[in-house]
């Protein structure tokens, strides 16, 4: 009996050893290197990349397409020619590679234009894991791959990468786990300079659809790039990356609702063990509460194990650090942060029966409709005027942003809002309309970008 113990435990680490050890082969590609069957020939003509552009370490390995200042952009001329690939696509000599392309995207081909026109031109900021595609012998042909930083590509409105610019082949999101990986550099593709395997990352798409992208000047980080989703440079806001934000109140948002509230100041939500849920709710944060952080840095996020629904009256956690309410306040309804749109200088309407936003900006965002507790701050009904009764202290998310654009107005005081959230509809890219996104003129102090 005990020899045949033996044998078998041998057995499972011999087979445990052997799954440790099964890696995916990633193709690694570099910045500025041709490949070798491209959907359209790598000659300059359709697009460049920064080559001298190093990867910059990340927050996290999984990046949310909503993360302020995830990618990166420039004054140079631009970098991805959309019209002249739009041309290439809709060329009847190359009917058969617009169909592979656009059966990849998942379109039909006569909306290879109209899909190509909401894509925005970037530049990877990080070593990117994707899954790229070659055209060989009239096919498509599928490999996963690493994408140098400094990689100029298109990304869709979820911020995923959707097409690489220098020779147009289509991308997906990488799916395979990313902690098993073996990039292999071959092909003229060597090992590039500050290249470490453990600051890859993997993007998955934003909680909403985006308007616009916060994006960092790679020729000086210092400012920022306020791109609107769909356009090629030629209505960029600049903005002042340097600018700090007060870390909000989070507790009792769902990770989502958390998510999109950061991007709208600017700040990056990560989390330790991947993603969670999109309604896990969140019961802290680090740094808390009133913490001044500059545009990209990162904010990470707990949830509850589970049981908790968002927008019942978190646990105490030290995360939290001290409250920027009003301790005297002992009205019972349940506050949140303000907005952080320039024309909510004062405290909003406190009765309960306030039916309309609190912001002035053009558009704005509801809380997650997938919430699953209906008495929460995720009511579905943007019409009802019903505020969310619990302890003094509860806090109640305000309505938060999809956009990735940081605002100019430091938060104003914690004092009591209206609770009901608002309309749920596609979001503006800015908080507000005075925003650096927003505005016809950049802020003070702030130079202009050009074209990237």
């Amino acid at each position: 009996m005990v020899r045949r113990l033996a044998v078998l435990l041998a057995a499972a680490v011999i087979l445990s050893g052997c799954t440790e050890q099964r890696l995916f082969a990633v193709k690694a590609v570099a910045a500025g290197v041709p490949s070798l069957a491209p959907f359209f020939e790598e000659d300059g003509s359709l697009g460049t990349d920064e080559t001298k552009l190093r990867p910059e370490q990340p927050h996290s390995g999984l990046q949310q397409g909503n993360t302020p200042g995830l990618y990166g952009g420039t004054r140079k001329p631009k970098v991805c020619d959309v019209d002249r690939l739009k041309d290439f696509l809709t060329d009847p000599g190359n009917r058969r590679k617009a169909r592979e392309w656009a059966r990849i995207v998942g379109i039909a081909p006569d909306r290879i234009e109209g899909y190509i026109d909401d894509l925005t031109p970037v530049l990877l900021r990080h070593d990117t894991l994707v899954k790229n595609h070659d055209y060989k012998k009239g096919e498509a042909v599928a490999f996963d791959a690493l994408l140098e930083a400094g990689i100029a590509v298109l990304v869709n409105d979820q911020g995923l990468p959707a097409v690489k610019c220098s020779c147009g082949n289509p991308l997906q999101s990488f799916d395979k786990d990313p902690e098993k990986i073996s990039v292999k550099f071959e092909d003229g593709n060597k090992k590039w300079d500050g290249y470490e395997k453990s600051d890859v990352v993997t993007v998955k798409p934003s909680p909403q659809p985006l308007e616009r992208i916060a994006l960092v000047d790679v020729d000086d980080p210092d400012q920022g790039i306020n791109r609107p989703v769909g356009s090629t440079g030629e209505n960029d806001e600049p903005f002042d990356a340097t600018k700090q934000h007060a870390v909000p109140r989070l507790a009792g948002m769902t990770f989502d609702q958390a998510s999109q509230r950061l991007s709208g100041l600017g700040l990056a939500a990560t989390f330790a063990d991947g993603l969670p849920p999109g309604d896990a709710a969140v019961t802290g944060s680090d740094p808390g509460p009133g913490t001044e952080l500059r545009f990209g840095e990162a904010v990470a996020l707990s949830v509850a194990d589970g049981g908790e629904e968002p927008g019942t009256p978190p646990k105490p956690d030290p995360s939290d650090g001290p409250s920027t309410d009003d301790p005297a306040s002992d009205d019972p309804t349940s506050r949140g942060p303000t907005t952080e749109g320039p024309t909510t200088d004062g405290p909003t309407t406190e009765g309960p029966t306030t039916g309309g936003p609190t912001s002035s900006g053009p558009t704005t965002d509801g809380p997650d409709t997938d919430d699953p507790d209906t008495s929460g701050p995720t009511s579905s009904d943007p019409t009802t005027d019903r505020p969310t009764i619990g302890e003094p202290t509860t806090a109640v998310p305000t309505t938060p942003t999809v956009s990735s654009t940081p605002p100019t107005v430091e938060p104003t005081s914690a004092e009591p809002t209206s609770a009901e959230p608002t309309r749920s509809e596609p979001v503006t890219g800015e908080p507000a309309s005075s925003e650096p996104g927003s505005s016809s003129a950049p802020a003070p102090g702030e130079p202009a970008v050009g074209q990237a």
